[in-house]
């Protein structure tokens, strides 16, 4: 599959996320230092969980200001669930195309990229989740980002 097909797919499933707000069960957006974000500062998000029978939908939304020094972004993403150890993943967004243009929506110089994360996720346990999330470059200090917000919504069946 080539890079421009994945970036369309990436886009479009995003776009069908987006539309799907009524069922939006945690949303939150963390300010991120104007000298850069940190690379051992991590964004924390922290959220209850009711239930286990519906499954969800983990939604990132990243936004950069166009001077953004980079074409994608690395994150370390650590899952706390309520009674079970933490579990961390490595994931790459691909911020621009192989020319040089911003993927997510934006104006006057700030970009939103939402990411999914997750899909039809099934919570193990009820109680409160948290989330960590480290931005993985090799910057000491990532300039250029902004927010990181995440999302999480019910997906009925």
């Amino acid at each position: 599959m080539t890079i421009k097909r994945k970036i369309l797919l990436l886009l479009l499933n995003s776009l069908f996320l987006l539309s799907c707000t009524d069922k939006v069960v945690y949303s939150d957006f963390t300010n991120i230092d104007p000298v850069g974000w940190d690379k051992d500062e991590p964004i924390l998000f922290s959220f209850p969980i009711p239930d286990t029978i519906n499954s969800y939908d983990i939604l990132f939304h990243l936004r950069h200001q166009d001077n953004y020094p980079y074409q994608n972004m690395w994150l370390f993403v650590t899952t706390k669930e309520a009674s079970f150890a933490a579990q961390t993943d490595t994931i790459e967004i691909f911020l621009a195309d192989e020319r040089g243009r911003w993927l997510g929506d934006g104006r006057n110089g700030h970009i939103r990229m939402p990411v999914q994360y997750e899909h039809n996720y099934h919570f193990t346990d009820t109680g409160t989740y948290m989330i960590s999330v480290r931005q993985g470059m090799r910057s000491e200090q990532l300039r250029g980002v902004t927010q990181l917000g995440v999302e999480l919504t019910r997906t009925d069946k």
